[in-house]
């Protein structure tokens, strides 16, 4: 090869590295970078964010300016807020906590309760349902629950019929509608049987438990995924809080 012939082929590789490297940063938009970078977050929700990866999977979710939203046992609000600043003005997002978990503790609700009321996240909307309803919630572009799903199989959630949940937040999506579920992993294999003792969920489980009731599953990320775990640990042990294999399963509503 030549001279001239090996600086056009370098050139066209540099180019194409460039493209590449393009490419792979608007993955992640504006709005979920500035979302994730708001200065309004708290101190204790972006002190997770090297663990818990919130622009990544957030991305992967495919979230956008005017979606409707559904954060499916939001906790305190950390990724309710995000997903706020993510969808903008146009969009919506609805913090949905289980009915029968407030009539044991009306406090359940109080993180969502004053995130909504925030004039920063006025498009932050509280929604309490039975999870094999989801009444109140339709046409939803995204529903995500991370880091629950294994919990709606134990007895503190009812436990919940998993096809009756699953089937709701089906109905509630519009067609083409996304539902990510992130979880802690169990062993392969291990089905349901660390739900209560790990708090860890087989994700061919999950897979299985959305497709039974018509979800197409998309795919998978990795970004969370801790391959020196070894399964055995309950997710809150000292050793390996934080640092959790987890997946996050991404399906569609057809």
């Amino acid at each position: 090869m030549n001279l001239k012939s090996t600086t056009i082929l370098a050139s066209a590789l540099l180019a194409f590295t460039g493209l590449t490297a393009a490419y792979a940063a608007d993955a992640i938009s504006r709005a979920i970078s500035a979302a994730v970078a708001d200065a309004g977050r708290p101190a204790a929700d972006t002190a997770r964010d090297a663990d818990r990866k919130p622009s990544e999977v957030v991305a992967f979710a495919g979230i956008k300016p005017g979606d409707k939203v559904a954060d499916i046992f939001p906790g305190g609000g950390y990724f309710t807020r995000i997903f706020s600043k993510a969808v903008g003005a146009n969009g919506h997002v609805y913090g949905v906590v289980l009915a029968s978990m407030v009539a044991k503790n009306p406090k359940a609700t109080d993180a969502m309760t004053a995130l909504s009321a925030d004039a920063a996240y006025k498009n932050v909307s509280l929604v309490v349902t039975p999870f094999e309803q989801m009444k109140g919630l339709e046409n939803l572009d995204v529903a995500w629950t991370s880091d629950n799903y294994h919990d709606f199989h134990n007895a503190g959630f009812g436990p919940l019929d998993m096809t009756a949940y699953n089937k709701a937040v089906f109905n509630a999506l519009k067609k083409g509608g996304i539902y990510i579920v992130i979880d802690h992993a169990s062993a392969p294999g291990a089905g349901v049987s660390a739900t209560e003792s790990l708090h860890r969920m087989d994700p061919e489980a999950v897979k299985a438990e959305a497709q039974a009731v018509g979800f197409q599953f998309v795919g998978s990320s990795n970004v969370v995924a801790h391959p020196g775990d070894d399964h055995t640990g309950k997710i809150f042990d000292s050793g390996i809080r934080g640092k959790t294999d987890q997946f996050v399963l991404k399906f569609r509503k057809p």
